[in-house]
């Protein structure tokens, strides 16, 4: 396209100052910010005069209006909102991991509306501490001397090397320098302790002795790592956390486990493969475990301690804790999320544990409803694997059914289209087909589903 007419379509778009004073948008000017229509206003001209470079025509005036309002629609919504998940895995990181429950959000939502004792103890009127009410379901339901509650797993490991061994070693098998979510890895968080890890072993064998030879003076804890989300096959042997445990006995030193996921149910009784406890760590004598409120626990994100009473008291007192505490909100969760486990409701009222126990007929039943409903002769009912996600049990799947869109559009398109619908709806795709998992769609959310079907498809 040559310069000058290039240049005559630009000159075509109106201005700024132009724009602002239409009748739609000087309305606009009445009920927020005019620097914010402007700003606005200018973002719409910028991406009209590159699409203009790719050969495009000018819109028209009340078109570019449009453009302005879309753009300043965008920018009062929120970036976080609903989205129905498609995707089969059931602690999905990037869609927020463990949905809460209806009992968890009533409970939320009345502490929160009102004032509350977080820091009061009520039958003295004296101030008390936070969370002691979920410290007392931790003891209970681990067996452990006591418990403490920071923001997420990786802070609290972080607070019991600052506060037990800073300037000091931990040691820790090369096996078990794990690297988490968003590309962080575990000497990378944990160098910021103060602590200096001594890596002992190889990739796929770390002996007691590899433990016992590394001892120094300057040596303050054994830390071993629950590789969760990924697994090791073959010419493989790990030291045994009991084995641990009893050298540490010898030595005086701290042991440290980092659980991660934080099951606290056998895995085993949904037909899943066994995931280590916190009850199970806590019976072989360990110092301290820490582990997420947001992974196979199904409350919100969080880190949770527990352990020996002595060493969980030294985390309290130690400042960093205080940086690190959370917040009555995800305490609030956290108390009821635990009360389920101790009321033995978990599949009934925890959503992942609902998720993971439904069952492949009841699924099968509500796809054939939904496939019924939308009246598409396009879309399939397939057997197919969800998986838990979220570094839990890696390799592990779940027998489900999905609903396979056989559409005249790529699956690519298929996908963004529903992504872009309001709510938001996630899927996968699969053998060339855009899926949409039911084991993680809400049962409630199956009309929803049909809604969404027909505008796409329409």
């Amino acid at each position: 396209m040559k310069e000058e007419t290039i240049n005559q379509k630009f000159r075509q778009l109106p201005s700024v100052e132009e724009l602002l004073s239409t009748p739609q948008l000087q309305k606009r000017t009445e009920q927020v910010s005019h620097l914010i229509v402007a700003t606005s206003c200018r973002e719409v001209l910028s991406k009209l005069r590159e699409t203009i470079l790719n050969g495009d025509l000018v819109p028209k005036l009340d078109d570019i209006i449009e453009k302005v309002e879309e753009t300043l629609e965008s920018r009062f919504s929120f970036s976080l909102q609903k989205v129905i998940n498609g995707t089969g895995v059931i602690l999905h990181t990037n869609l927020g991991r463990a949905p809460l429950g209806k009992d968890a959000m009533e409970h939320l939502t009345e502490v929160a509306e009102n004032y509350n004792n977080l820091e009061m103890e009520l039958n003295s009127g004296k101030r008390g501490q936070r969370g002691v009410l979920v410290e007392q379901y931790l003891k209970e339901l681990t067996g452990a001397e006591a418990g403490l509650v920071v923001n997420n797993n990786a802070g609290a490991v972080l607070l019991i090397l600052q506060a037990l061994a800073k300037g000091k070693e931990v040691i820790i098998s090369r096996g078990e320098l794990v690297q988490i979510g968003g590309g962080f890895r575990i000497p990378e968080i944990l160098s910021l302790s103060g602590a200096s890890l001594k890596e002992i072993g190889t990739t796929n064998q770390t002996l007691l002795e590899d433990y016992r030879n590394a001892i120094s003076e300057n040596t303050a804890g054994l830390l071993k790592v629950h590789h969760s989300n990924f697994k090791m096959e073959g010419f493989v042997k790990e030291t045994a956390l009991e084995e641990l445990v009893k050298l540490g006995r010898e030595q005086n030193l701290v042991t440290i486990f980092d659980l991660g996921s934080g099951a606290l149910l056998d895995t085993k009784q949904f037909g899943l493969a066994h995931e280590p406890t916190v009850p199970e760590a806590i019976q072989t004598g360990v110092d301290l475990v820490a582990f997420s409120g947001d992974k196979l626990l199904g409350g919100p994100q969080a880190g949770i301690i527990v352990g020996k009473k002595v060493l969980i008291e030294k985390l309290k007192k130690y400042p960093l804790y205080r940086a690190l505490r959370v917040a009555k909100l995800t305490l609030s969760v956290l108390e009821i999320t635990l009360l389920h486990y101790l009321k033995k409701e978990t599949p009934e009222k925890i959503p992942i544990w609902k998720m993971i126990s439904n069952s492949k007929e009841n699924l099968k039943s509500r796809g054939e409803k939904i496939i019924q409903k939308s009246k598409k002769q396009t879309i399939t009912l397939k057997e197919s694997q969800s998986f838990l996600g979220g570094g839990s049990l890696p390799q592990q799947s779940l027998p489900t059914y999905v609903l396979s869109f056989n559409s005249d559009f790529a699956p690519e398109i298929l996908s963004e289209k529903f992504r872009k619908l309001r709510p938001p709806v996630i899927g996968r795709i699969e053998d060339e087909n855009f899926v949409l998992d039911l084991r993680t769609i809400f049962p409630e959310q199956d009309d929803l589903i049909v809604e969404s079907i027909r505008k796409v498809l329409a």
